[in-house]
Order: structure tokens, then sequence, then C-alpha cells
């Protein structure tokens, strides 16, 4: 008896050992960046808060659908991450989690979104699997395109329009707006991200902006991309008649996107860790609250 208790709490631990090592994968913990601006779409969409299941049913689409696309990326670029020293401690390389270990819960992921989909709406369950397949695809851009930066900028970006037309089932030119501003922001960064590779990128072959253009050129077209964000979230403002904390909110994410150009400089990349995970949940977050204020609070 005492011998099948053993194996039984040896066989929990390891199922939540493999858990664990699931979530970390995926970075689930990182939902913070995309899922405030899906919620911005939302709230701008309904002029309001939707329902309560349209609420429910966006957030499990936004987080299946960024799971789908995790999971795909981890097995795609797995090989590549094995030689990558920054990446060969991830789970996949580092043999503490099997292909199958993610494939699996990827295509359950997958199911759930599409069933997320379907209880919203009709176009938002046909544009779905289109969704799908740009999550899936792009990592395997950076094998052929500088764009890939870029790229991934938009496969964030899907998640405000999307989340516009699942409260409403149709989709207007004010979300795409938005959405741009993300794609904007999230390419910013992801060049910034991949500067630190780009020795890896040129033996291995691989595109980024910052091997096309130099890690200096880099770090200009990513203010660029920040300022062009900033710009188009003013101009969604003045669109949607949004108030003052809308305005405040625009104003105190372009002063952590300009702190984060104090955190991490061309020569020294040291502190991108701090700035990956702080300025782009602070500059999300700041976002939904003065959205959220400006629709429900001061009108």
């Amino acid at each position: 008896m005492d011998r099948v208790r053993v194996v039984t709490a040896s066989a929990r631990a390891k199922g939540f050992s493999k858990l664990s090592y699931f979530l970390d994968a995926i970075k689930f913990q990182e939902s913070v960046f995309a899922l405030p601006f899906a919620y911005i779409g939302m709230v701008l969409a309904e002029k309001g808060f939707p329902t309560l299941s349209q609420f429910i049913w966006i957030t499990v689409a936004m987080v299946s659908a960024r799971t789908v696309g995790m999971i795909a990326n981890r097995i795609i670029d797995r090989k590549i991450d094995a030689k990558n020293p920054r990446a060969s401690f991830r789970h996949l390389p580092a043999g503490l989690l099997t292909v199958s270990d993610l494939t699996i819960p990827g295509l359950a992921a997958f199911c759930v979104f599409m069933v997320a989909a379907w209880m919203l709406n009709n176009l938002a369950f046909i544009l779905a699997p289109i969704a799908a397949v740009y999550l899936v695809a792009y990592p395997y851009t950076k094998r052929f395109t500088w764009s890939a930066n870029l790229l991934l900028g938009w496969a964030l970006a899907i998640a405000p329009s999307a989340a516009w037309i699942g409260v409403t089932g149709s989709l207007t030119w004010q979300p795409v707006l938005l959405s741009s501003s993300v794609a904007l922001w999230a390419g910013s960064f992801d060049i910034i991200y991949h500067c630190q590779d780009i020795e890896f990128q040129s033996r291995e072959g691989l595109h980024s902006v910052a091997r096309k253009f130099g890690v200096h050129t880099a770090f200009r077209i990513a203010k660029l991309l920040d300022i062009c964000a900033l710009i188009c979230l003013t101009s969604l403002g003045i669109w949607m008649e949004l108030t003052a904390p809308y305005y405040a909110s625009c104003l105190i994410a372009g002063c952590f996107l300009g702190y984060k150009y104090k955190l991490v400089k061309p020569d020294d990349l040291t502190r991108l860790g701090m700035a990956f995970m702080r300025i782009n949940a602070f500059v999300s977050l700041t976002m939904l609250l003065g959205t959220s204020l400006s629709v429900f609070v001061w009108k």
C-alpha cells in the first residue's frame, strides 16, 4: 500500500511538473500584453461593457488562440532554439517536454478557440481559422524575410479587431486602426528583442530588421514605429470622440515607450528582459485603464 502511495504521489508530482513546464513554455503570464488590447476593442465596440457571455467567450478565444500560436512557435523553432545559446534552455530543446506534450494541448486549444468563435457569432467563426493559420505560420517567416518582426506585431494585433468582431459581428475601420497601433508597438519591441541574436541569425541564415539594417538603424526604426503607434492611438481617440482619460493614457504609454530606450540601447541590451516584461505590461494596462475610464466614467 505504501509503495502504491509513493508511486501515485510521484506520478502526481510529475504531472504537476509537466503542467508547470507547459505554462512556462507558452509564457502564459505574457497574456497580459495582448489581452488588455482585446478588451479595449471589446469596450469600444460596445461603447460600454458587453454581455457576460460575450466577455467570457472573447477571453476564452484570446487565451486559446495565443496558446495555439505559442505552441506552434515552440514546436516549429525547436531545432533553431537548440542551437541558440539564449534559447537552448527552453523546454523542448532541454528535453523537459516532448513535441507530443505540446501538440495535444495545442490541438485542444484550437478546438476551444473554434468553439469560442462559434459561440460569439458567424463572422467570428468564419474568420477564426484564418487567424489560427496566421498564428501558426508566422514563425516560419524569419527563415526568409527581415519583415518577420513586423509580422509578429500583426499576430498580436489580431486581438482587438477580433474582439470587436466578437461583439458586433462586423469589422469597421476603427478596430483596424487600433490593431495597427498594436502591430506597430509589438513590431517595435520585437525588432529590439531580436537585436540580441544578430550574430546567431547571421550564422544560421535567419532574418530580422537588425540583421538587415544593423542594430543602430533597427533602434531608429523601432522608435519610428512607436511614434506611429501613438499617432494611431491618438487618432482613434479623436475619431471615436473619447474623453480626457484616454488621451492621458496615451501620454503615459508614450512615456513608458520612451523609458524603454533608457533601459536598452544599441550597445547595451542587458536590461532587455526587464524592459520586455514591464514596459509592455504597463503600456497595455495603462491603455485599458484610460479607455475604461473614458467609456464608463468620464463620458
